[in-house]
């Protein structure tokens, strides 16, 4: 990690339900038989040593296997409230950091190098920043300090979609050749269109 990204956390959002998929589905097995929120995980840490997971309450099997990837673990008991209650949760952990990168844990397809671009952006000075593949933003987003009152007073489902679509003209794009910035798992077809 370049030392210009050490103020920077990195937030994986770990707290959903994943209803769609139909179990667990952060613990649903890639094809080579990582996980699905430990590869994210793995990811975010890798570019960003210093990275929290929120999870929901009683996820004891999840955060064994994310504290054993280095993560810090912080439990959301407001997870129901949506991902934006989660992601305040993130960032108060992570409060003395001087910008986070929140990812997403069912993303896994993510790149370490995209993550530290996204991390290097905010360290540069860009008050927010995003990777960009194809002319599609995806993930994860970087936010400056200065949206910490913001972000850390979330709450609902919507995430930091708001503070992105006020300050749309302050977001740094970053191209990349990464598809993964796109790729989630919802369902289980998903996972097996992955490669490995």
């Amino acid at each position: 990690m370049p030392e210009a990204n050490a103020r920077i956390a990195g937030v994986l959002l770990a707290a959903g339900r994943g209803e769609r998929f139909g179990d667990h589905k952060l613990l649903a097995p890639l094809p080579d038989g990582t996980p699905v929120a430990v590869a994210a995980a793995r990811n975010l840490v890798d570019a960003l040593p210093h990275s929290f997971a929120v999870l929901r309450p009683g996820d004891e099997i999840l955060a064994t296997l994310l504290a054993a990837e280095g993560l810090h673990i912080v439990v959301n008991p407001d997870a129901d409230h949506g991902m934006g209650a989660s992601l305040a949760r993130g960032v108060t952990a992570a409060e003395k950091a001087d910008g986070w990168v929140i990812a997403l844990a069912d993303m896994p397809a993510i790149r370490v190098e995209t993550i530290a671009s996204v991390a290097a952006a905010l360290a540069a000075g860009a008050p927010l920043a995003a990777p960009v593949y194809r002319g599609q933003r995806g993930h994860p987003i970087g936010f400056a300090r200065r949206f910490r009152e913001a972000l850390t007073a979330l709450a609902g489902d919507h995430g930091g979609r708001g503070i992105l679509a006020q300050h749309a003209k302050e977001l740094r794009l970053i191209d990349v050749d990464d598809e993964g910035v796109l790729v989630d798992i919802d369902r289980r077809a998903d996972i097996s269109s992955l490669q490995t």
